[in-house]
């Protein structure tokens, strides 16, 4: 009996995804789910328009196949050009950006599903891709480089992850004024063969590559032109002031884009645990993740004095980091390094790239700090990666990301069972039960994740982190006084960490002292100034109680414009207006309320919030009866 053939056939592969997905959905799920309906059926339609099909939608990721690669290439114009379109009518921060990569390639067909390296590196070139762009392989660009009027700029060869052989990939200029060009490839002539120049070139770049890249890097650092102190957005804070960017991902494997932001995210915790420094928060550098973006419009839009950036390329056990410091305010290179080390030596790596930042801000540290800088991280790799893996998918919030967050917290826990921060974050993940409406007993996964948060602070007294988020189950579960202890403790620890403050000021407020609420309320959303929304809403509440009504009313109509769908904005909108006697702002508050949640109940609500004085809670729930609510 003959063995049935896979039906293989040639075709030109299209992979497309969203540039930043995640952080849209955290601004706004219900919108950006919206427009992802809208562009995918725009793309859709462009596909069958050049008898193409899409083959697979997973998330945000499109799959298509032509029978012609050149009707692909046209496709993904067009698609460009048309989504273009969409996003200047949108604000910067809700644009959402297609990167697109093409490969013709073999492919083994199974009913209506494509499989095979062809699909592989259409995949792996769409990650090399940047937002708005379109890159393709070789295979694609000597099949379409005569026939369509674009250009072509040869990025060069990328090794990519279980591909066997590097790809060769160019971008596509849509320009007009690309058409015919060619830029970046170099073809040497006379009698030398490629092998043989290959070969020179191999010896040159050993040679003098590393004198020559670094110089080129020293001259690019001196190329930032100054920041403008009138186009601060804040004043410049009296202590050095910094905002790490999210480190580029150089590995050529979209899949370890948690490693890079991992390690973004390690120095800017490092860094908020000095008292002498001004950091801004993750939240508010990782907008610019995946956007080119010059240093002085950071600095600018932040109210900084320097700027980090950097990029990692991480090969098998192999990395190297490359990092520069710079004064936005005078456009200076303060500090740059290139470490390539194994990577086993990540979080000694780490440790030091923090270290050379603050000697450059000419920080002083404390001997407490000093003491406390460096924590109880593990020394086992495979658990640290597990972990990074495990917060990429945290932030995500929602359920499918926190189901995957919390097995690979328990496997870097089984891994080791010593792994502080594995508990912290494993807590998260059953608070995040209880918001997403997942648990079916909240109290419970509340009391899982306070012991939890125990057990890292056990591990770890100086995971900062742990005993903020500890003081915010604690206000949850009616602990005040516990609370306001692990709240505060949280902040001695790292005075810089928005996220702490914001919790220790959520804590004060709901333990009925407002006017102490304020001060790291104010300084929290200071640190995260770009999204601060739920910042916000409880500044709001706490304005509220301390009789600031029109500073309430200012903060809540910020939170609504960061987040239309903020309920808890609306409540002290219509509450602290109807003190002030705006009652028909009041009643359009309310109104707010019930379009966000229809089955809105008064008495429900009293029974939830945790506020520590019922009579507190009775006063606002009379003041939203009489806005209208019920």
């Amino acid at each position: 009996m003959t063995e049935e053939r896979a039906k293989r056939k040639l075709s030109g592969i299209l992979s497309a995804d969203a540039v930043g997905y995640s952080r849209l959905m955290r601004l706004d799920e219900t919108a950006t789910v919206a427009t992802l309906k809208e562009y995918r059926e725009i793309m859709a339609s462009l596909i069958n328009k050049y008898h193409g099909r899409v083959v697979d939608s997973p998330g945000d990721n499109i799959l298509a196949e032509f029978a012609s690669v050149v009707d692909a290439v046209d496709c993904a114009v067009e698609i460009q050009k048309e989504l273009k379109k969409r996003n200047e009518k949108a604000p910067d921060d809700r644009k959402m950006e297609f990167r697109i990569g093409i490969h013709l390639g073999d492919v083994i067909e199974d009913e209506e599903r494509i499989y095979g390296d062809g699909v592989n590196i259409a995949a792996r070139i769409e990650g090399l891709s940047e937002q708005g762009s379109i890159c393709i392989s070789r295979t694609t660009y000597e099949s379409v480089k005569d026939k369509l009027s674009l250009g072509y700029e040869y990025l060069g060869e990328h090794t990519v992850k279980n591909i066997p052989e590097p790809v060769i990939v160019y971008k596509v200029l849509m320009e007009p004024e690309a058409a015919g060009k060619v830029i970046g490839e170099k073809r040497f002539l006379g009698r030398i063969s490629r092998r043989a120049a290959i070969s020179a070139i191999i010896i040159l770049i050993v040679v003098v590559g590393g004198l020559a890249s670094w110089n080129f890097y020293l001259r690019q650092t001196k190329r930032v032109e100054p920041a403008s102190m009138e186009k601060m957005a804040f004043p410049l804070p009296d202590r050095p002031s910094i905002a790490v960017l999210p480190f580029v991902n150089l590995s050529g494997d979209p899949e370890q884009e948690y490693f890079s932001d991992g390690l973004t995210d390690q120095i800017i915790y490092g860094l908020s645990k000095l008292q002498n420094a001004f950091v801004i928060a993750r939240n508010s550098t990782f907008i610019y993740k995946g956007n080119p973006v010059k240093v002085q419009k950071v600095a600018e839009d932040l109210g900084v004095k320097y700027v980090l950036e950097g990029s990692v390329q991480r090969s098998a056990d192999q990395v190297r980091i490359t990092t520069q410091l710079i004064d936005a305010t005078t456009g200076h290179h303060m500090w740059s390094e290139r470490y390539d080390r194994n990577l086993k030596d990540v979080f000694a790596t780490q440790d030091e790239i923090t270290l050379k930042i603050i000697k450059a801000m000419q920080i002083k540290m404390t001997e407490g700090e000093q003491a406390s800088f460096y924590g109880k991280e593990t020394e086992n790799l495979d658990a640290f990666l597990k972990l990074l893996q495990a917060r990429e998918h945290f932030y995500h919030i929602n359920k499918e990301s926190n189901v995957i967050a919390r097995q690979l917290l328990e496997e870097a826990i089984a891994i080791d069972p010593k792994y502080a921060r594995a508990y912290r974050y494993l807590a998260g993940t059953y608070q995040l039960d209880v918001w997403l409406g997942l648990s079916k007993s909240p109290k419970k996964s509340i009391a899982k994740a306070i012991e939890l948060d125990k057990k890292a602070i056990a591990l770890d007294d100086s995971l900062a982190d742990a005993h903020g988020h500890l003081g915010y189950l604690y206000m949850m579960a009616r602990q005040y006084e516990k609370a306001i202890i692990q709240g505060k403790q949280a902040v001695a620890l790292a005075p810089n960490s928005a996220e702490n403050l914001a919790w220790l000021g959520t804590i004060l407020t709901f333990a009925d002292e407002a006017e102490k609420a304020i001060p790291p309320l104010e300084k929290a959303i200071r640190l995260n100034p770009v999204d601060p929304s739920w910042y916000l809403h409880i500044i709001s509440l706490a304005y509220l109680d301390a009789g600031r009504y029109e500073d309430a009313i200012t903060a809540a109509r910020k939170a609504v414009d960061l987040e239309p769908n903020n309920l808890i904005a609306h409540i002290a909108l219509a509450s602290a207006a109807g003190i002030l006697g705006r009652e028909d702002e009041a009643r359009t508050a309310a109104a707010e309320v019930l379009r966000i949640s229809p089955k809105f109940s008064l008495d429900r609500f009293a029974k939830i919030r945790p506020h520590k004085d019922p009579q507190n809670t009775a006063s606002l729930v009379k003041r939203l009866r009489e806005a209208g609510l019920k």
